[in-house]
Parts: structure tokens; sequence; C-alpha cells
């Protein structure tokens, strides 16, 4: 492994590590894809990866929320592990991953949201110009927590499915503005982050999609009791190889989520997986662990559809 990338990876996963590995693993493999989506609240390039030529296109995101930046580490560990077999020629149990790079294109973001992942990883300086607004919105001086993007609206919270139901949510949980989580924005799509990938993924037409959270070992792919018949037996096998369960989202967390919007709007199917567990963020030496968990899962997701 890249030097570079294995520092990378040892240490808390901000957008610098990202970036690092973006950059080593483009130099190193001509066959990955590297652009940028767009640029966040705070103008940071967020990158897209790609791999394969394939007409179906499936999809993995990662950190939409600042303090869950480790699932931007696995999505990195699975495409050094991805291109390395590629250029040795080796298959993954079983599958052909040659034959997966003809008949797919895997586009991964590894990080929606890096101004949230920078914010929860390294604070706020007390000399930038987002300092004041960004406290004011923390309550403290203490970021490890927060989820958001710089304008403090949660991402996860700003899609076009179920937006007006969870309005009525955030009133009874007090919530009427910018905060480190669950705001949801003035308007769905009102992010530059959000409404990038969702103009990218209406352009595209993608397959299917999978979009990594911390922490719960839950797997949702469901919105509103609307899921394709394939999303169901696809759930059931990602159950079954990472031991995680599947489960119904409630409450706050059943609207306005990237995978509510590729269901109800794209009418793909898309799966939100929660993986590990304890308290975000879950500390660096988890990602060995989860990325165990999520390896065959990630591996085996293009060849369900």
């Amino acid at each position: 492994m890249n030097e570079n990338i294995k520092k990378a990876l040892g240490n808390e996963f901000d957008y610098a590590a990202l970036m690092n590995c973006v950059y080593a693993l483009a130099d190193e493999y001509e066959f990955l894809n590297f652009s940028y989506l767009t640029e966040s609240v705070m103008g940071r390039g967020i990158p897209i990866l790609s791999l394969g030529e394939g007409e179906k296109q499936i999809f993995y995101i990662g950190a939409h929320h600042g303090a869950e930046r480790i699932t931007s580490a696995v999505l990195i560990r699975f495409i050094i592990e991805f291109c390395s077999l590629i250029k040795q020629d080796a298959s993954f149990d079983g599958i052909n991953l040659k034959y997966i790079m003809k008949s797919r294109t895997l586009v991964i973001i590894p990080m929606l949201n890096p101004d949230g992942v920078e914010i929860s990883a390294n604070g706020v300086p007390r000399d930038s110009l987002w300092c004041t607004r960004l406290l004011n919105m923390n309550g403290s001086e203490d970021f490890s927590k927060w989820q958001a993007n710089a304008n403090g609206v949660d991402l996860n919270h700003n899609y076009d499915a179920g937006f007006a139901e969870y309005k009525e949510i955030e009133k009874s949980l007090g919530i009427k503005g910018g905060s480190a989580t669950r705001f949801s924005g003035d308007a769905p799509e009102s992010e530059p982050e959000t409404g990038a990938l969702c103009n990218y993924l209406r352009f595209n037409n993608p397959t299917a999609l999978m979009t990594l959270h911390t922490q719960g070992r839950e797997i949702y792919y469901t919105s509103g009791g609307l899921c394709t018949r394939s999303a169901t037996v696809a759930a059931g096998y990602l159950s079954r190889i990472t031991g995680y369960k599947t489960a119904m989202p409630d409450g706050a967390a059943a609207y306005g989520g990237l995978t509510d919007f590729c269901i109800q709007k794209l009418g793909i199917p898309a799966f939100t997986i929660e993986c590990g567990k304890g308290t975000n963020p879950l500390p660096k030496s988890d990602l060995p662990l989860l990325y165990r968990e999520m390896r065959k899962a990630l591996f085996t997701f293009p060849t369900m559809f």
C-alpha cells in the first residue's frame, strides 16, 4: 500500500487525508477515474471516483455527516482493494471483477460533506470568518459531534422526499434554524452538496445506490412502505453477509434522506447502512472491524442488480 495512503488511513480521516488518498490512487491506477461533484459551502472540492465502463451505474456515498467520517475511510479501503485485485487480474470470492468493470460503472463519493468532516475532526479556528456563526449554531467549542454542513444543515434531511413532513418533526424538536444536527434547511436541495448530487443522479440514471452511515449495525431499504422486490431480496442478502439487521426507519430518520429520495423520486433500489456500533464519532481504531463487516457487501453489491 502506498505510504501516503497508509499514513492517511492510520490517522483521523479528515479532508486532507481523503485527498491524499485520492491523489495517490488516481496516480497509481490509470483505470480509476477522478473528478469533482461540486464545491462545498466552504469551497472544498467533493471528489468522485469511478471504476468501469458499463451501462449499469452503482453508487456508493459516504460521510453525509461530519462525525461519521469513518465511512469515507471504509470506501477508500474498498477502492484500494478493488483496484489492487484488478491490477493483479484476480477475482473476489468468485466474482470476476473485470466482468464487473465491463458491465457496471461503480461511482463512489467517499465524502459528501467535507466541511462537516473538517468541523467535527479539527474544530473551527478562532481566526476563521466562520467561527462565530458556527459557535452559535453548535452551542459550545466542542465540535466533535458536529453532523451538519457549514450552513448548519443536516444533509441527510435536505432531500425532496418527506421534506414537509420532516419540517413538522423539526418543530416538535424545537429546531428553528442551523445547528449541529437535524436542521433540514429552508428548502429541499438547498445545499450545494445535496443539490449537485441530486442533479448528478437524475442525469446519470443510477441502477442502485448504497449510502454508508454510522452507527447501529442496521440496514434501511424502504421509504414510506415503498421498495422494490429486488431491494427486499438484496437487503436480506446484505443482512446475512454483514450480520446487520434490516430495520424500518422511524421518527426523524424516516424523512428527507437520500435513500428516501432514490426510492420515491428515482424509483431505484437504495440502502442506508448504519455501520458499526457505539457513539459517533466512532474511533479510528474501529476501521479494520468496519471494513471486515462491510467488505463482502461492498464487492457483491454491483452483482445484485
